[in-house]
């Protein structure tokens, strides 16, 4: 079996997907983080990025989200200027392949299962993306954080389907 995605969410379940191999051993940055606002510049959560021997475990708290599942994807510039953070570019995406965890000719390396926020808007999750490394992602432009307005389809390329983009944050060390 290929690579994994792992997901756990408020320690209840555990969700494991097949996605291919685009990991780098971790390196001398063990830790990096992400604070996420949405478009009005109001933080609503952060993410912890922590280096693990099979890729990058994220961990991620956040609140005042609207209720709903949302695509949760790692975008492949460090900019998030609001009001529609366009400015992140497109998903990381280091070997050019198609977008969509169900599509044959994808993943992006930015590519993560859909998160599901309740009715109070918080939410705690930890997701394993073994597709990134935190070197890949703090190199060049950098890398940050998205949060779209819907859940992402899987297969739609360049980017799920997911709508706009509701939160951002510039992942740094």
């Amino acid at each position: 079996m290929k690579n994994l995605f792992r997901i756990a969410a408020l320690g209840a379940v555990t969700v494991t997907l097949a996605t291919p191999a685009l990991v780098s051993p971790a390196s001398a940055a063990e830790t990096a983080k992400a604070v996420l606002q949405n478009p009005d510049g109001k933080e609503v959560g952060t993410v912890t990025l922590t280096a693990v021997p099979s890729g990058v475990l994220l961990d991620a708290d956040l609140t005042g989200l609207p209720e709903g599942t949302h695509a949760f994807h790692i975008h492949g510039t460090g900019k998030c200027e609001a009001p529609d953070f366009k400015s992140a570019g497109g998903h990381f995406n280091p070997e050019e392949d198609q977008h969509g965890l169900k599509n044959p000719a994808g993943p992006h390396a930015g590519d993560m299962p859909n998160i599901h926020v309740p009715e109070n808007g918080k939410l705690h999750i930890e997701v394993l993306n073994q597709m990134v490394s935190l070197p890949g992602l703090l190199t060049g432009e950098g890398t940050a954080i998205v949060l779209h307005e819907q859940g992402d389809d899987y297969v739609s390329d360049p980017a799920g389907d997911a709508g706009p983009r509701i939160a951002c944050g510039v992942i740094t060390e």
